[in-house]
Formats: C-alpha cells, sequence, structure tokens
C-alpha cells in the first residue's frame, strides 16, 4: 500500500493547517477503514479500572457489530490466550469462524501476523481498540511512525487505573493520533441516514418506538 503521509504537528503537539486531520478528507471512510481490537479478553477486564467493566463489553461488541456493517475489515488478537482467557464472545460471534491471531508480543505492532494482516487490506486508516489502553494500543505511536493515519476508540478501551487510561490518550495524541468514541465512529462511517441503526442505546431504542407509534415497518437494514 501507499504510505501515508505523517501527521504535521508542532512542538507540544499543536497540528499545522497542512494536518491530514483537517478538513472533509480528514473523516473516516468505511472503504478506507481497518480495525485491530487487541486483547479483549477476561484477564485484561479484571484489571480495568477507568470503566465499568459491562459498559467497555458493550462498547467493544457494538464497534465490531459497526464494523461488520459496514463491511470494514476487522482484525482481532489476543495475547496468550491459553493463559488470559479467549476474546469475549460479544465479539467473536459478529466474526464467526475468523481467527484470532493470538500474541506473545505486549507489543501489538511487533507481532508481524498482526501488521501483515492490516497491510494485506490496502487500508490507510487504522483504527485501535483494546486492554490495556496504556500498553497493548500504545503501538499506535509505533504505527504512526511508520506513516499510519491512527484513530483509536477511547470508550471501546480500557485501563488499569483512570489515569493510566488519560495518560495514555495524552500520550498518543501528542504522537498525532486521533481519538473518537464507537459511537462517533460508527456515525462516521455512515455520515447520513439511508440507513438505520438500533444499537445506539437510546437513539436506537427511541428509533423503534416512534416506528412503533407510526405504526411504520422496521426497516429489513436495521442493524
Amino acid at each position: 500500500m501507499s504510505p501515508v503521509k505523517p501527521i504535521a504537528v508542532h512542538s507540544g503537539g499543536q497540528r499545522r493547517s497542512d494536518d491530514p486531520r483537517n478538513g472533509l478528507d480528514s473523516l473516516l471512510r468505511p472503504q478506507d477503514s481497518v480495525l485491530v481490537l487487541i486483547d479483549h479478553q477476561p484477564y485484561q477486564l479484571t484489571n480495568v479500572n477507568s470503566h465499568e467493566p459491562q459498559m467497555l463489553v458493550n462498547n467493544a461488541a457494538a464497534l465490531a457489530k459497526a464494523a461488520k456493517a459496514f463491511a470494514v475489515p476487522t482484525i482481532l488478537t489476543s495475547v496468550i490466550a491459553d493463559r488470559g482467557g479467549r476474546i469475549f464472545p460479544q465479539i467473536t460471534d459478529v466474526f464467526p469462524g475468523q481467527e484470532v491471531i493470538d500474541r506473545t508480543f505486549i507489543h501489538t505492532w511487533q507481532d508481524e501476523k498482526v501488521v501483515d494482516a492490516v497491510k494485506a487490506t490496502g487500508r490507510k486508516q487504522l483504527i485501535l481498540a483494546g486492554l490495556w489502553i496504556e500498553i497493548c494500543v500504545a503501538p499506535a505511536i509505533q504505527a504512526l511512525g511508520e506513516g499510519w493515519d491512527v484513530t483509536v476508540v477511547t470508550d471501546a478501551s480500557g485501563g488499569t487505573s483512570v489515569e493510566a487510561h488519560e495518560v495514555a490518550i495524552q500520550r498518543m495524541i501528542m504522537a498525532g493520533a486521533n481519538m473518537m468514541t464507537w459511537l462517533a465512529v460508527a456515525a462516521e462511517w455512515q455520515r447520513g441516514w439511508p440507513r438505520t441503526c438500533r444499537r445506539a442505546a437510546g437513539s436506537g431504542i427511541a428509533f423503534l418506538w416512534e416506528q412503533q407509534l407510526l405504526n411504520t415497518p422496521v426497516p429489513k437494514d436495521a442493524g
């Protein structure tokens, strides 16, 4: 794939006017996105203290379902699954039969299988989420240095403490990474309302209620 132009930043992390994140072309596009879900496993979850655990599982699953709905290639990776547990079924059930790349490297981007799987998609917008954000998602910094356009999904990622989560985010922002929540990612992929979605908690339920009150059928592509 063609290398992506590195993020342009001044000292102190302030982006310049020629930063590729400025303007319409900076928005996420399904046809240019690739998602990597990192270490959403039981051992990691038991040590997450930045988020309520069930909310984190729900957010990661929602991100996975959004990626599938928009045909965004998704790479699943775990670390030493025989000890740390398998990826949450809420995620793997979205991609039945798909191989999970199990690593021994803590640093995700050091595993050639993961990197090769990302490169094979030919996509330039690299989207990452995982546990723990301060360790297993921090390889975003390496990917940025190699020219990838990196977005980290903060609410589908968790840290060992609130401080660890916040410091990791700031560190990656200083390196040039973009930060978004899962619903913002899904909305940017969608851009408009020809499709409908039931997964956005209150908004999704409100849509179903409106359909009931108006006695209109729910579209078949509601997902």
